[in-house]
Protein backbone atom coordinates (compact mmCIF):
# COMPACT_ATOMS: atom_id res chain seq x y z
CA UNK A 1 0.00 0.00 0.00
CA UNK A 2 3.14 2.29 0.56
CA UNK A 3 3.64 2.93 -3.45
CA UNK A 4 0.78 5.37 -3.61
CA UNK A 5 2.77 7.54 -1.82
CA UNK A 6 5.86 7.18 -4.37
CA UNK A 7 3.94 9.12 -6.99
CA UNK A 8 4.44 13.03 -6.33
CA UNK A 9 1.63 14.52 -3.98
CA UNK A 10 0.23 16.97 -6.04
CA UNK A 11 -0.68 14.96 -8.73
CA UNK A 12 -1.81 12.17 -6.86
CA UNK A 13 -4.49 14.37 -4.80
CA UNK A 14 -5.66 15.60 -8.61
CA UNK A 15 -6.12 11.82 -9.28
CA UNK A 16 -7.96 11.25 -6.40
CA UNK A 17 -10.24 14.08 -6.35
CA UNK A 18 -11.09 12.98 -9.76
CA UNK A 19 -11.69 9.26 -9.04
CA UNK A 20 -13.90 10.25 -6.15
CA UNK A 21 -15.54 12.77 -8.28
CA UNK A 22 -16.08 9.55 -10.33
CA UNK A 23 -17.07 6.72 -8.00
CA UNK A 24 -19.28 9.19 -6.03
CA UNK A 25 -20.95 10.33 -9.17
CA UNK A 26 -22.10 6.71 -9.18
CA UNK A 27 -25.13 5.17 -7.35
CA UNK A 28 -24.89 2.75 -4.88
CA UNK A 29 -27.19 0.40 -7.47
CA UNK A 30 -24.24 1.33 -9.95
CA UNK A 31 -21.88 0.28 -7.97
CA UNK A 32 -23.52 -3.29 -7.33
CA UNK A 33 -22.77 -4.14 -11.14
CA UNK A 34 -19.05 -4.42 -9.87
CA UNK A 35 -20.26 -7.29 -8.15
CA UNK A 36 -19.98 -9.42 -11.74
CA UNK A 37 -16.31 -9.12 -11.66
CA UNK A 38 -16.09 -11.01 -8.37
CA UNK A 39 -15.16 -8.16 -6.33
CA UNK A 40 -17.11 -7.47 -3.28
CA UNK A 41 -19.66 -4.48 -3.79
CA UNK A 42 -18.58 -1.68 -0.72
CA UNK A 43 -20.26 1.40 -0.24
CA UNK A 44 -18.77 3.99 2.22
CA UNK A 45 -20.51 6.71 4.24
CA UNK A 46 -17.59 9.15 3.67
CA UNK A 47 -13.94 9.63 3.43
CA UNK A 48 -12.74 8.11 6.83
CA UNK A 49 -15.08 4.97 5.76
CA UNK A 50 -14.04 5.07 2.30
CA UNK A 51 -9.75 4.64 3.04
CA UNK A 52 -10.41 2.01 5.35
CA UNK A 53 -12.56 0.40 3.31
CA UNK A 54 -9.80 0.60 -0.14
CA UNK A 55 -6.84 0.69 2.04
CA UNK A 56 -8.02 -3.01 3.79
CA UNK A 57 -9.96 -3.97 1.00
CA UNK A 58 -7.27 -3.90 -1.48
CA UNK A 59 -8.07 -5.13 -5.34
CA UNK A 60 -10.86 -7.72 -3.98
CA UNK A 61 -13.20 -4.91 -3.44
CA UNK A 62 -15.37 -2.22 -5.41
CA UNK A 63 -15.91 0.78 -3.44
CA UNK A 64 -18.20 3.62 -3.92
CA UNK A 65 -18.81 6.44 -1.24
CA UNK A 66 -21.87 8.49 -0.61
CA UNK A 67 -20.39 11.71 -0.05
CA UNK A 68 -18.89 13.82 -3.19
CA UNK A 69 -15.41 15.51 -2.54
CA UNK A 70 -16.53 19.09 -1.53
CA UNK A 71 -19.69 18.01 0.43
CA UNK A 72 -19.45 18.65 3.76
CA UNK A 73 -20.61 15.23 4.83
CA UNK A 74 -22.92 16.56 7.86
CA UNK A 75 -24.96 18.07 5.68
CA UNK A 76 -25.57 14.88 2.86
CA UNK A 77 -28.90 14.63 1.51
CA UNK A 78 -29.18 11.07 -0.58
CA UNK A 79 -31.01 11.26 -3.54
CA UNK A 80 -33.75 8.13 -3.85
CA UNK A 81 -31.59 6.25 -6.29
CA UNK A 82 -28.78 6.05 -3.56
CA UNK A 83 -31.18 5.20 -0.94
CA UNK A 84 -32.62 2.38 -2.92
CA UNK A 85 -29.27 1.47 -4.51
CA UNK A 86 -28.22 0.74 -0.94
CA UNK A 87 -29.78 -2.69 -0.34
CA UNK A 88 -27.91 -3.94 -3.32
CA UNK A 89 -24.48 -3.69 -1.75
CA UNK A 90 -22.72 -6.69 -0.40
CA UNK A 91 -21.36 -4.46 2.36
CA UNK A 92 -22.03 -1.21 4.24
CA UNK A 93 -19.14 1.17 6.20
CA UNK A 94 -20.95 3.85 7.69
CA UNK A 95 -20.18 5.90 11.41
CA UNK A 96 -23.33 6.12 12.83
CA UNK A 97 -24.31 9.62 14.51
CA UNK A 98 -22.01 11.66 11.76
CA UNK A 99 -24.55 11.97 8.82
CA UNK A 100 -28.37 11.58 9.87
CA UNK A 101 -29.55 10.63 6.23
CA UNK A 102 -27.47 7.84 5.53
CA UNK A 103 -28.37 6.81 9.27
CA UNK A 104 -31.67 6.11 8.22
CA UNK A 105 -30.98 4.65 4.80
CA UNK A 106 -28.77 2.10 6.07
CA UNK A 107 -31.31 0.95 8.24
CA UNK A 108 -33.72 0.74 5.71
CA UNK A 109 -31.69 -0.95 3.29
CA UNK A 110 -31.59 -4.22 5.88
CA UNK A 111 -28.00 -5.10 4.31
CA UNK A 112 -26.21 -8.25 6.07
CA UNK A 113 -22.72 -7.11 6.31
CA UNK A 114 -23.51 -3.74 7.58
CA UNK A 115 -20.76 -2.12 9.85
CA UNK A 116 -21.10 0.96 11.89
CA UNK A 117 -17.25 2.37 12.42
CA UNK A 118 -18.88 3.83 15.71
CA UNK A 119 -19.50 0.04 17.39
CA UNK A 120 -15.59 -0.79 16.43
CA UNK A 121 -13.83 1.57 19.32
CA UNK A 122 -15.10 3.85 22.56
CA UNK A 123 -16.99 6.70 21.98
CA UNK A 124 -16.14 9.74 24.23
CA UNK A 125 -17.88 13.01 25.25
CA UNK A 126 -16.02 16.00 24.78
CA UNK A 127 -18.45 18.46 25.71
CA UNK A 128 -21.96 19.42 26.34
CA UNK A 129 -22.89 19.55 23.42
CA UNK A 130 -23.76 16.38 20.81
CA UNK A 131 -20.36 15.42 19.34
CA UNK A 132 -18.32 18.28 19.94
CA UNK A 133 -16.05 19.96 22.59
CA UNK A 134 -17.50 23.80 22.46
CA UNK A 135 -15.22 24.77 25.50
CA UNK A 136 -16.99 27.82 26.98
CA UNK A 137 -20.24 28.22 24.84
CA UNK A 138 -23.20 29.85 26.05
CA UNK A 139 -25.56 28.22 28.01
CA UNK A 140 -28.73 27.12 26.13
CA UNK A 141 -26.73 26.98 22.60
CA UNK A 142 -27.61 24.06 21.22
CA UNK A 143 -25.41 22.37 17.84
CA UNK A 144 -24.86 18.86 17.24
CA UNK A 145 -26.19 16.42 14.93
CA UNK A 146 -29.48 15.66 14.58
CA UNK A 147 -30.70 12.06 15.36
CA UNK A 148 -27.03 11.17 16.91
CA UNK A 149 -28.13 8.55 19.34
CA UNK A 150 -26.73 8.95 22.57
CA UNK A 151 -26.14 13.02 22.94
CA UNK A 152 -22.57 13.65 23.85
CA UNK A 153 -20.62 11.63 22.06
CA UNK A 154 -18.43 12.83 19.57
CA UNK A 155 -17.91 10.86 16.51
CA UNK A 156 -14.44 12.38 15.01
CA UNK A 157 -12.91 9.26 16.43
CA UNK A 158 -11.22 8.93 12.63
CA UNK A 159 -8.60 12.04 14.00
CA UNK A 160 -7.14 10.03 16.77
CA UNK A 161 -4.98 7.60 15.19
CA UNK A 162 -4.65 4.92 17.55
CA UNK A 163 -8.64 4.70 17.77
CA UNK A 164 -9.03 4.84 13.96
CA UNK A 165 -6.46 1.61 14.28
CA UNK A 166 -9.15 0.03 16.49
CA UNK A 167 -12.22 0.61 13.73
CA UNK A 168 -9.48 -0.84 10.97
CA UNK A 169 -9.19 -4.10 12.80
CA UNK A 170 -12.49 -4.36 13.33
CA UNK A 171 -13.52 -3.57 9.49
CA UNK A 172 -10.37 -6.00 8.71
CA UNK A 173 -12.48 -8.94 10.40
CA UNK A 174 -15.76 -7.72 8.82
CA UNK A 175 -14.62 -7.81 5.98
CA UNK A 176 -12.95 -11.82 6.72
CA UNK A 177 -16.16 -13.02 7.60
CA UNK A 178 -18.21 -11.31 4.26
CA UNK A 179 -15.65 -12.52 1.78
CA UNK A 180 -13.92 -15.31 3.42
CA UNK A 181 -11.90 -16.55 0.21
CA UNK A 182 -9.43 -13.33 0.79
CA UNK A 183 -9.71 -13.30 4.08
CA UNK A 184 -5.88 -14.00 4.31
CA UNK A 185 -5.03 -10.37 2.16
CA UNK A 186 -7.40 -8.56 4.32
CA UNK A 187 -5.20 -9.68 7.51
CA UNK A 188 -2.50 -8.55 5.54
CA UNK A 189 -3.67 -5.41 4.74
CA UNK A 190 -5.29 -4.33 8.23
CA UNK A 191 -1.68 -4.86 9.69
CA UNK A 192 -0.01 -3.16 7.32
CA UNK A 193 -2.92 -0.34 7.49
CA UNK A 194 -2.41 -0.17 11.27
CA UNK A 195 1.32 -0.22 11.41
CA UNK A 196 1.34 2.66 9.07
CA UNK A 197 -1.12 4.35 12.06
CA UNK A 198 0.94 3.19 15.23
CA UNK A 199 4.00 4.88 13.08
CA UNK A 200 0.99 8.40 13.01
CA UNK A 201 0.40 7.98 16.42
CA UNK A 202 4.25 7.85 17.27
CA UNK A 203 4.94 11.26 15.00
CA UNK A 204 2.23 13.07 16.79
CA UNK A 205 3.65 11.73 20.37
CA UNK A 206 6.90 13.16 19.86
CA UNK A 207 6.09 16.02 17.82
CA UNK A 208 4.07 17.54 20.37
CA UNK A 209 5.72 15.90 23.25
CA UNK A 210 7.28 19.74 23.92
CA UNK A 211 5.56 22.50 22.78
CA UNK A 212 4.53 26.31 24.32
CA UNK A 213 1.31 25.96 24.47
CA UNK A 214 -1.03 23.27 24.72
CA UNK A 215 -4.13 25.24 23.49
CA UNK A 216 -5.45 25.49 19.52
CA UNK A 217 -8.47 27.51 18.43
CA UNK A 218 -10.56 26.01 15.61
CA UNK A 219 -13.59 27.03 13.98
CA UNK A 220 -14.69 23.31 13.47
CA UNK A 221 -14.84 21.41 16.74
CA UNK A 222 -13.83 18.47 15.52
CA UNK A 223 -10.68 17.29 17.45
CA UNK A 224 -11.52 16.44 20.36
CA UNK A 225 -10.24 12.88 20.54
CA UNK A 226 -7.07 14.20 18.90
CA UNK A 227 -6.58 16.45 21.38
CA UNK A 228 -7.19 14.32 24.34
CA UNK A 229 -4.44 11.90 22.84
CA UNK A 230 -1.84 14.29 22.74
CA UNK A 231 -2.31 16.33 25.73
CA UNK A 232 -3.83 19.09 24.35
CA UNK A 233 -6.79 21.57 24.66
CA UNK A 234 -8.99 22.18 22.01
CA UNK A 235 -10.94 25.52 21.71
CA UNK A 236 -13.87 25.63 19.20
CA UNK A 237 -15.64 29.17 18.19
CA UNK A 238 -18.55 28.12 17.38
CA UNK A 239 -19.68 24.46 17.38
CA UNK A 240 -20.71 22.25 14.44
CA UNK A 241 -21.10 24.76 11.83
CA UNK A 242 -17.53 25.84 10.85
CA UNK A 243 -18.56 28.55 9.12
CA UNK A 244 -20.88 30.13 12.22
CA UNK A 245 -20.43 33.62 13.56
CA UNK A 246 -19.42 32.99 17.16
CA UNK A 247 -21.32 35.05 19.67
CA UNK A 248 -19.42 39.21 21.05
CA UNK A 249 -19.64 37.15 23.83
CA UNK A 250 -17.31 33.56 22.71
CA UNK A 251 -14.91 36.34 21.15
CA UNK A 252 -14.63 37.93 24.67
CA UNK A 253 -13.56 34.35 25.92
CA UNK A 254 -12.13 33.42 23.06
CA UNK A 255 -9.82 36.36 23.28
CA UNK A 256 -9.13 36.15 27.00
CA UNK A 257 -8.24 32.21 26.23
CA UNK A 258 -5.91 33.11 23.55
CA UNK A 259 -3.79 35.42 26.25
CA UNK A 260 -4.14 33.18 28.68
CA UNK A 261 -2.81 30.35 27.28
CA UNK A 262 -0.54 32.26 24.86
CA UNK A 263 -2.55 30.55 21.62
CA UNK A 264 -1.31 31.73 17.94
CA UNK A 265 -3.52 30.90 15.71
CA UNK A 266 -7.14 30.29 14.44
CA UNK A 267 -7.17 27.54 12.74
CA UNK A 268 -10.16 26.58 9.82
CA UNK A 269 -10.89 23.93 7.71
CA UNK A 270 -10.70 23.36 3.86
CA UNK A 271 -14.19 22.51 2.97
CA UNK A 272 -15.72 25.80 4.90
CA UNK A 273 -15.02 29.97 4.53
CA UNK A 274 -12.12 30.92 6.09
CA UNK A 275 -14.08 34.61 6.84
CA UNK A 276 -15.30 33.50 10.62
CA UNK A 277 -11.45 32.49 11.35
CA UNK A 278 -9.41 35.48 9.52
CA UNK A 279 -11.77 37.79 11.07
CA UNK A 280 -11.40 36.83 14.96
CA UNK A 281 -7.84 36.17 13.71
CA UNK A 282 -7.45 39.89 12.78
CA UNK A 283 -9.36 41.28 15.87
CA UNK A 284 -7.15 39.11 18.56
CA UNK A 285 -3.99 39.79 16.62
CA UNK A 286 -3.50 35.74 15.57
CA UNK A 287 -2.56 34.08 12.69
CA UNK A 288 -4.32 31.62 10.81
CA UNK A 289 -3.81 27.79 9.45
CA UNK A 290 -5.49 25.04 8.33
CA UNK A 291 -6.60 22.15 10.18
CA UNK A 292 -8.49 19.55 8.33
CA UNK A 293 -10.73 17.86 9.91
CA UNK A 294 -10.49 14.84 6.66
CA UNK A 295 -14.10 14.60 6.29
CA UNK A 296 -13.42 14.85 3.13
CA UNK A 297 -10.16 14.76 0.27
CA UNK A 298 -10.38 17.53 -2.20
CA UNK A 299 -7.80 19.52 -4.43
CA UNK A 300 -7.62 21.64 -1.64
CA UNK A 301 -6.11 18.96 0.47
CA UNK A 302 -2.98 19.03 1.83
CA UNK A 303 -2.33 15.54 0.73
CA UNK A 304 -3.31 12.56 -1.25
CA UNK A 305 -4.66 10.33 1.14
CA UNK A 306 -5.13 10.39 5.17
CA UNK A 307 -2.05 9.95 6.01
CA UNK A 308 -0.19 12.73 4.10
CA UNK A 309 -2.79 14.94 5.35
CA UNK A 310 -2.33 14.07 9.06
CA UNK A 311 1.07 14.55 8.33
CA UNK A 312 0.37 17.78 7.16
CA UNK A 313 -2.24 18.62 10.20
CA UNK A 314 0.91 17.67 12.46
CA UNK A 315 3.07 19.99 11.27
CA UNK A 316 0.48 23.11 11.22
CA UNK A 317 0.21 21.87 14.88
CA UNK A 318 3.92 22.23 15.46
CA UNK A 319 4.28 25.54 13.80
CA UNK A 320 0.97 27.15 16.57
CA UNK A 321 2.12 25.16 19.05
CA UNK A 322 5.89 26.54 18.85
CA UNK A 323 7.03 22.84 19.01
CA UNK A 324 10.30 22.53 20.17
Amino acid sequence: MNVRRLIPTAAVAGAVALGLTTLSACSSSDAAEGGSDGKLNVVASFYPMQFLAEEIGGSHVSVTTLTKPGTEPHDLELSPRQTGGLSDADYILFLKGVQPAVDDAVEQAGVKNTVDAAKLTTLENHGSEVGHDHGHEEEGEEHGHEGEEEAGLDPHIWLDPVKYAEVAEGVGKSLEKADPDHAADYRKNTDTLVTELNTLNTAYETGLKNTSTKTFITTHSAFGYLAERYGLTQEGIAGIDPEAEPSPARIDEIHTVAEESKATTVFFETLASDKTAKTLAKDLGLKTGVLDPLEGITDKSAGADYIEVMKSNLTALQKALGAK
